[in-house]
């Protein structure tokens, strides 16, 4: 039996963490002399959300930009506290794709994970949403008609207050992250265990990959929120960008 097949749409980039030590103030500029301890990389935005799924789910592929690597946000941590100094992006363009070249009807779920780079305009998503009836969508692109035809919409606490006003057709599809708190979904509130949060980077692509992969195997929009909030929580546990691990069956 063939397993259904999920088709990930959106922007990538590579994320590098560096690590550093410091003890001193420099002697020209109130600013911290940071001595670098460790440095790690792995891949960002939408390759993270696919390196997510595939720990799961491994019947899964991408639709992103080539030159995701050459793309990079590095951020400065304290190697002992894992509190940042500062983060750097690089400005390296992203070139738009033509989402009519994609065979959607080759995929049983779409998702798209759109960080609003240039990649994926309004009307890419629009098309893809009219052209599939399963697609999941976590952008950050204000909330609009542009997502009408859509399945879910899985959005944060400050993306759907900047969204603001949403019609009611809307708000019954968008999965609201809350953090620590949880997620909201319909007037639902699904809360997630009290752990120590050691860093919270990737944990929307973590949620939106434990949704889809739940999703896709249930069909139940509720157990997949849940799991969504385990996948999460399990990552924010450990330094940096880091991938789900599979829970034992």
């Amino acid at each position: 039996m063939n397993k259904k097949r999920i088709l990930i749409v959106g922007e990538s980039c590579k994320d590098v963490f560096v690590y550093c030590d410091t003890s001193r103030l420099a002697p020209d500029i109130p600013v911290p002399v940071l001595q670098v301890v460790k440095q790690t990389e792995n891949p960002g935005m939408a390759k993270n959300l696919e390196r997510n799924v595939k720990a799961l789910y491994p019947a899964c592929d991408i639709a992103t930009n080539t030159n995701w690597q050459s793309i990079t946000k590095t951020r400065f941590m304290h190697d002992k506290t894992n509190h940042a100094f500062l983060r750097v992006d690089s400005k390296h363009p992203v070139r738009h794709i033509d989402v009519r070249k994609l065979r959607l009807k080759k995929y049983d779920l779409i998702a798209v994970s759109d960080y609003n780079k240039g990649f994926l305009a309004e009307s890419d998503i629009r098309y893809i949403c009219e052209h599939h009836p399963s697609v999941f969508v976590d952008t950050k692109k204000p909330v609009g008609s542009f997502l009408n035809r859509c399945a879910y919409i899985k959005i944060n606490e400050k993306e759907y207050q900047n969204s603001l006003p949403i019609s009611n057709s809307l708000k019954k599809k968008i999965i609201v992250t809350l953090g620590e708190r949880g997620a909201e979904f319909n007037g639902t509130h699904y809360p997630t265990e009290k752990i120590e949060v050691k860093d919270s980077s990737g944990a929307g692509d973590s949620f939106f990959a434990g949704l889809v992969v739940r999703y896709i195997e249930t069909g139940n929009i509720a157990d997949a929120i849940q799991f969504a909030n385990t996948c999460a929580t399990q990552v924010v546990q450990s330094r940096g960008v880091t991938v789900i691990k599979k829970p034992r069956k």
